[in-house]
């Protein structure tokens, strides 16, 4: 079989587009198709929904509560993807994720344009569309928060270092555009995660420095220009949030979230030494098949200058990931640009016998692990509407890995992974199609959906919110139903109710609900109820839908 010819959709900047297009074609799915996510997405979009309410960009809150954890990088573009494209009112979580996609998206081209100075174009669009498909930065590019996008920002620092080094290692000036991206992506990632990025950037300039026992090249980053441009990046909404909160961003950043990261496993989010390199199969998928040959070709090849660049991208900042006791799947992302060039750099050479079976085997495992994730969502969760959702991941992941495995073993490399690439983006687009369909796990739209029906919800200007809800105190919840949303208990929920609002009790409540509505002289009438699992605390929940007294229902039911 012969090799695609690639070469004529590649050439100069259609590399990079072109991989943007397959981080863009991998990601859209998740966005366009998953409903609110909790914990963390809905926090990061109900936030940025209350910057465009009130008008004030520069404290970050959820509710009335400060959400001081993170800088306001990911919430600014959130926000101006909203008011472009959508609106507040539409309580719509899509135009949220936009800049994860559009990092995703910067994420596989800066990839891209780093392969092209190491290796080669057709090595560097490799690398760009299989870091594109990682089902880790797919996901990822469908979710509001700030994981695709601080990958973004680091993935173009390094590939600006990447061939700010190549230039200077051929006794080359690097040119301007190189330290410019650099600056660009580290002033960026800074300003979306704080020093998160600087776990991935430092390690690695050191790292680079003493292997070669050469500091030569850092000297030749525009330090004099490069600094102030993070600093006007990063310093105006600093210094604006150390006035707004007297301090209090930067005391409940460090020490209430970083700190505790860093000494323990916060809100445990623990695992073992070792746990990203078992997951690394998975979340790679479906480039799973070039991990043993890109990990022998940084063994191999490492006196070669490219090779080392990426070895120290990639080894100190993982070592650091692996150690740290605070441990998510997502932790590791950053250092995905490393090793997908590697596997690149791997399919420019014909890849030994032992990492082709090694590269298969684990593409079966993690097609496997993916099949058998669908097939336990399906039996659990699934209804029948998620069957030909499910039937079609499951078809897709196992066709991705055995043809490519096939392909592989056969010595077609390239035609491999590209085979491969093609049918585990259909797996993941399938995926987010068979998680849509776990009716029992989208808890917060089914409530929303009950209180449409029945004419309950306050912004269909019936009855007077806010809306009252005990137990469930999801922020997804709160993203769909608004700010006012009351998180409350019974005794809140009966008080709720004699004031004429609608109200949500679960069923472990039910019983005090009732005790304090009578005491107060007031009955609800209940309207609907929703079950299935709180996923974020694994409970089972049972939600009844009460209108107060004297509200006509089903005035939003469509005729």
């Amino acid at each position: 079989m012969t090799r695609p010819d690639l070469d004529l959709w590649i050439a100069g900047w259609r590399g990079p587009l072109m991989a943007a297009l397959v981080a863009l074609i991998a990601g859209l799915p998740s966005l366009l198709l998953l409903p609110p996510l909790d914990r963390d997405e809905s926090r990061y979009a109900q936030a940025t929904s209350q910057m465009l309410e009130s008008g004030d960009y520069v404290d970050i809150r959820f509710q009335e509560d400060p959400r001081w954890k993170k800088p306001i990088g990911i919430y600014w573009m959130q926000a101006a993807a909203v008011a472009v494209t959508s609106s507040v009112e539409a309580r719509d979580i899509a135009p949220y994720r936009i800049p994860s996609i559009l990092g995703a998206m910067l994420a596989a081209a800066a990839a891209a344009w780093a392969g092209a100075a190491l290796f080669g174009r057709r090595a560097g669009f490799l690398a760009g569309a299989m870091l594109g498909a990682t089902f880790l930065l797919s996901s990822e590019a469908g979710i509001a928060k700030t994981d695709a996008m601080l990958c973004g920002a680091v993935t173009l620092a390094m590939a600006g270092l990447a061939r700010i080094y190549m230039a200077h290692r051929a006794g080359e000036a690097p040119i301007r555009p190189y330290k410019f991206a650099f600056w660009l992506g580290l002033g960026l990632s800074i300003l979306i995660k704080g020093p998160i990025s600087l776990i991935v950037i430092v390690p690695a300039m050191i790292a680079l420095s003493v292997w070669d026992r050469d500091i030569g090249w850092l000297k030749r980053l525009g330090w004099g220009w490069g600094l102030p441009l993070v600093a006007l990046i990063v310093g105006p909404w600093a210094i604006a949030i150390t006035i707004a909160t007297d301090g209090g961003f930067w005391r409940e950043a460090i020490g209430g979230d970083l700190a505790p990261k860093v000494t323990g496993a916060a809100e445990s989010h623990g695992g073992f030494p070792g746990m990203y390199l078992v997951l690394a199969p998975l979340l790679l998928f479906p480039a799973t098949l070039m991990l043993p040959a890109a990990l022998s070709t940084a063994w191999h090849r490492r006196a070669e200058p490219a090779i080392r660049f990426l070895v120290c991208w990639l080894v100190p900042a993982w070592l650091i990931f692996e150690i740290a006791p605070t441990k998510l799947w997502h932790y590791t992302l950053p250092t995905f640009g490393a090793l997908v060039l590697l596997a690149a750099a791997a399919l420019m050479q014909p890849i030994g016998r032992v990492s082709r079976i090694t590269g298969a085997v684990l593409a079966v495992f993690a097609a496997t692990l993916i099949i058998g994730i669908t097939l336990y969502g399906l039996t659990e969760f699934g209804t029948s509407t998620a069957q030909t959702w499910a039937t079609l991941t499951i078809v897709s992941a196992a066709a991705a890995a055995a043809v490519g495995a096939f392909l592989l073993l056969n010595k077609e490399a390239v035609t491999a992974i590209l085979a491969s690439l093609v049918m585990g983006i259909v797996a993941h687009a399938a995926l987010a199609g068979t998680i849509r369909q776990l009716r029992p796990l989208s808890i917060a739209p089914q409530l929303v959906r009950t209180l449409d029906q029945a004419g309950l919800n306050p912004a269909q200007g019936r009855v007077p919110g806010p809306i009252a809800i005990t137990t469930f105190h999801e922020p997804s919840f709160v993203f769909l139903t608004g700010r006012d949303t009351q998180l409350t208990d019974a005794a809140g929920a009966a008080r709720a109710l004699a004031e004429g609002r609608p109200v949500i009790v679960e069923a472990r409540d039910a019983e005090a609900f009732r005790t304090a509505s009578s005491d107060l002289g007031v009955m609800g009438r209940a309207v609907g109820t929703v079950t299935g699992q709180n996923y974020s605390s694994g409970d089972d929940v049972s939600l009844t839908v009460y209108a107060p007294p004297g509200t006509p229902t089903g005035a939003g039911v469509p005729e």
